[in-house]
């Protein structure tokens, strides 16, 4: 299903806007580009009938000096579906653990999402981040699911991956480095948090220790800052570059369709390999989700305990 929605979306027609191939050469530059970048619309297809949806545009607004449009786009409305099954599977879970689990196990989805927290907690938050880990469980798992729901979105036939947009994984990133941050001021205190940015070795002789803070200053306020900037362009990267193979493979299809029986080839061949790599797109998306609450939890870790 997903792969006949690229094919429709790479064909042209009533979706893309652009020229049927009948009608000259596909502009597959321009169509990757429209369906992989974010829009102010959104499109999908009902038995072989195009329907395209524009989202409304508000007036931009000023605030602090600073214009900003805040106008719906097409990765804002999947970020709120995402939003939107978190709090569909997980209020109904909680209930169900508070009323109807109380004196045994739970069972079905309950019981496999049970497993899934718990592990979470105890081998991801628990092992990296150490005393006090359990206050952590909820942001760790809700980066998870939030963002795994994200990335499983952009594989339904017609949908669109948030984080395919390094805006979306640089605000994920940006909430990720203010909780390390803030985590990290609560466990030193202070003057214990100053000394994870200006920091000179007891002991040493005072010049020894002038050198090496202006050495070691900029180079730890630099850590700080690519601990985030790491976390937003591996997420962002991932996932835009399987969708760009993705939908550059089946413009092979396109490419090649004039050219005698080799056609054939190139679109079996084509549809083989994109077939294997949205098997490949799903794995990855439970991974870079996973990742990017394992790093969250190591990060976290780090500060608390930077003695």
């Amino acid at each position: 299903m997903k792969l006949l929605s690229m094919l429709s979306l790479l064909q042209g027609g009533p979706l893309s806007g652009q020229a049927h191939p009948s009608e000259g050469p596909p502009d597959l530059q321009g169509m990757l580009m429209h369906h992989i970048l974010d829009g102010s619309e959104l499109e999908f297809e009902i038995l072989g009938r195009g329907f395209v949806i524009p989202l409304p545009h508000f007036p931009p607004v000023e605030i602090g000096g600073i214009t900003v449009d805040l106008s719906p786009t097409k990765h804002v409305v999947f970020m709120f579906l995402a939003a939107l099954l978190c709090l569909v599977v997980f209020i109904p879970i909680g209930r169900a653990m508070r009323d109807k689990y109380t004196d045994r196990a739970p069972s079905g989805l309950a019981n496999a999402m049970e497993a899934l927290i718990v592990y979470f907690r105890d081998e991801v938050v628990r092992r990296n981040i150490g005393h006090g880990a359990d206050a952590y469980t909820g942001y760790i798992l809700t980066l998870f699911f939030f963002i795994l729901f994200m990335n499983l979105l952009g594989l339904i036939p017609f949908g669109s991956t948030a984080t395919g947009n390094f805006m979306v994984t640089g605000a994920l990133a940006l909430v990720t480095f203010l909780v390390v941050e803030i985590s990290g001021m609560r466990a030193l205190g202070f003057k214990g948090y100053m000394r994870t940015i200006f920091y000179a070795p007891p002991g040493l002789h005072p010049v020894g220790q002038a050198a090496l803070l202006v050495i070691m200053t900029p180079v730890e306020v630099l850590g700080k800052l690519t601990k985030p900037f790491a976390l937003m362009i591996r997420l962002f990267a991932n996932m835009m570059a399987g969708h760009t193979l993705v939908f550059s493979l089946l413009g092979l299809i396109f490419m090649f369709a004039g050219i005698g029986t080799a056609k054939w080839l190139v679109a079996g061949a084509s549809v083989l390999m994109v077939l294997a790599i949205m098997l490949l797109e799903v794995f990855i998306a439970f991974l870079q989700a996973y990742i990017f609450a394992m790093l969250s939890a190591v990060f976290i870790g780090l500060i608390r305990h930077a003695h």
